[in-house]
């Protein structure tokens, strides 16, 4: 028998477009696991009538909140007229194309610990498709991000110490970071929000284990819009010797990015 997992001081905050299956799953997995939230906020971004349709019978099977907008405007738009609508201390920020484990509960509620522990730290990182690569040991299988910012330290995925991906943080979060820039991409949006975490002191914690408490799946009636996974592909000595160009383009890019913030390029 399942242990009840009720998380009183969190929202579940997920995005949605076009992918109600998808989040039909994402709901049903967290019921399965027994676990719950004070409230439940589903922010859709203009979907299709026949997804909007079932996003309401989803709103009355599982109780969500459901914020619509008339037009598609983007991640950013999306991500912050949801956030507008959480009231609790903590928001679990979900896409709606993830799927949480077994292992989620326990993982979960730790971090809770944590975060209630250090009032330091904006976020706690669930899974990514990378390892962030400066961590130091924290506690309970979690280690803290450290920004580096010499160009000694030359991985350009330091830069990336705030992710789009599934998180916990602290709904004052726009309070310390801004809100989400509206009418780009959501790889130029989910950036900005990273320089806007580094260059306002952002602190955060990393799971080492990333794989183990969410999955990201996606199927052919309901496929990912993430460029990420749209990359066109070379051969592998062609990869590896465009690679090493690109990733000192990267991080000379990224670092002059960060020294701009702020100026009128991002105003």
């Amino acid at each position: 028998m399942l242990v009840e997992h009720h998380f009183e001081e969190v929202t579940l905050l997920i995005t949605h477009y076009n992918r109600s299956s998808s989040l039909e799953r994402l709901l049903r997995t967290f019921n399965e696991l027994s676990c719950s939230f004070t409230d439940i906020v589903v922010s859709d971004d203009g979907s299709l009538p026949e997804h909007r349709s079932m996003l309401l019978k989803l709103k009355d099977t599982y109780n969500f909140q459901l914020i619509t907008t008339p037009a598609n405007r983007g991640l950013g738009h999306n991500i912050n007229k949801g956030q507008d609508a959480v009231k609790t201390a903590y928001t679990l920020y979900v896409q709606e194309d993830f799927v949480p484990k077994t292992d989620f509960p326990i993982h979960f509620e730790n971090s809770l610990k944590l975060m209630n522990q250090n009032k330091q730290f904006d976020i706690v990182r669930f899974y990514a498709y990378f390892k962030y690569p400066y961590l130091k040991p924290y506690s309970l299988g979690f280690s803290e991000m450290i920004y580096k910012p010499t160009v000694w330290y030359s991985n350009h995925l330091k830069f990336y110490y705030y992710s789009d991906h599934p998180h916990l943080r602290r709904s004052t979060f726009f309070t310390k970071f801004g809100r989400y820039i509206e009418g780009e991409n959501g790889d130029i949006t989910e950036f900005t929000m990273c320089l806007s975490f580094i260059k306002n002191g952002g602190k955060g914690l990393f799971f080492e284990r990333f794989t183990t408490i969410f999955d990201q799946v996606n199927t052919v009636s309901e496929p990912t819009t993430a460029s990420f996974r749209k990359k066109w592909k070379l051969n592998e000595k062609m990869y590896l010797f465009l690679r090493k160009f690109y990733l000192v383009y990267r991080l000379i890019k990224n670092t002059g990015e960060l020294a701009l913030f702020g100026t009128k390029k991002y105003e």
